[in-house]
């Protein structure tokens, strides 16, 4: 087995995965209506804070480069991280380090983990609604302060409070309470898969034609107990036995139990995990939680399906998903023992004797 996939059901109730212009979403050509979702990026930038914090370690520390231009304006340069493995969302995460002006080789790795957006299980069983909000601090006008500026000469002035006064005269103007317009929300039942590539999951390659590493480091990796090995991509470097058994249950974790974090404290979700399916085979966890449309053609529901008869994947059901889907066997302990077999699988890769063992298969 070289690889493992994963497939999540989530329960989002009246919130929003990110703040920066409201919800994000697409449309979907088929059901005619928009799609909320929260990016690949997003979730696997949530799944490694969840490993770190696990690890109780410190992120990758990353350089960011500004350029000041003949106009004396500060440009954007590039953002850099340090490539380097012994940091677990390294390891995991992938890195990709381009100097500007060619100088310098790219070195670049591609993330062991695959991970998709987190969407609704089928567009139709998720809801996007927007309202219109409020900043109000009108109920003690007299505490708050309000300021209001004009242009005099190009010069930003402030109004004094007479002229003030005067300006909002036949007005119903509130100058202590905002309006925040069209705030999307969005419930429902989403899904997001992962796959998880074994090969290369605490492997890194060595070789010098497509880099991942460079020399320097290759040398401090050795100096710490990587040990040299090959994979089916070529010469690499392990990670030590004993760095595997820490961050192996911290991912395990974290791909079950991982949250965003950037969404806003007013709206925020549980979004609880309600079934986990587990194979060597994407088919199969497609087919273990899945729809199926029933009703007329013209106005088709899709109803949510957790197939638990399937063979060749694990399916391990919770106990509020008894509330949304049909189930047969949802346990408490559902969780628990869906991060279990997702240790037991990784920790029975031979990650140092990959070429030996394909040959031998």
């Amino acid at each position: 087995m070289s690889y493992i996939y994963l497939r999540v059901l989530r329960h989002v109730d009246h919130t929003v995965f990110c703040v920066d212009k409201g919800q994000k979403y697409y449309w979907d050509s088929q059901f005619q209506q928009k799609v909320p979702y929260s990016s690949g990026q997003q979730v696997k930038r949530s799944i490694l804070t969840e490993i770190v914090d696990q690890l109780n370690v410190n992120p990758s520390p990353t350089t960011f480069v500004f350029d000041i231009g003949s106009k004396n304006e500060l440009g954007e340069g590039e953002v850099l991280s340090v490539c380097d493995p012994r940091y677990p969302d390294q390891l995991l995460g992938g890195w990709m380090r381009a100097i500007s002006g060619g100088e310098q080789r790219t070195i670049k790795r591609r993330s062991p983990l695959s991970i998709s957006a987190l969407r609704p299980l089928h567009p139709t069983l998720a809801g996007y609604s927007t309202e219109n909000i409020t900043f109000d601090r009108s109920d003690r006008p007299g505490l708050h302060k309000v300021r209001v500026y004009k242009k005099v000469n190009n010069a930003r002035v402030e109004v004094p409070e007479d002229e003030l006064k005067q300006f909002l005269e036949g007005t119903d103007r509130s100058l202590t309470r905002k309006w925040i317009p069209d705030n999307a929300r969005t419930s429902g039942l989403f899904v997001y898969d992962v796959a998880i590539d074994l090969r290369t999951l605490f492997c890194v390659s060595t070789n010098q034609f497509e880099p991942e590493l460079d020399e320097e480091t290759i040398q401090k990796l050795k100096d710490s107990g990587w040990k040299e090995s090959d994979n089916v991509f070529g010469p690499c470097l392990v990670c030590p036995e004993d760095v595997r058994k820490e961050i192996i249950p911290a991912l395990s974790k974290a791909l079950l139990n991982w949250r965003i974090t950037s969404n806003q404290a007013r709206t925020f979700s549980l979004m609880e995990t309600l079934a986990v399916a587990i194979s060597d085979n994407a088919n199969k966890v497609a087919s273990a939680i899945r729809t199926k449309l029933v009703g007329d053609s013209e106005q088709p529901k899709a109803k949510p399906i957790i197939d638990e008869s399937l063979d060749g994947v694990n399916i391990f059901v919770t106990l509020p998903c008894a509330g949304y889907v049909v189930t047969q066997n949802e346990s408490a302990d559902a969780l628990e023992r869906a991060e279990n077999k997702l240790i037991e699988l990784m920790s029975q890769f031979d990650f140092e004797n990959q070429v030996t063992v394909n040959e031998q298969n």
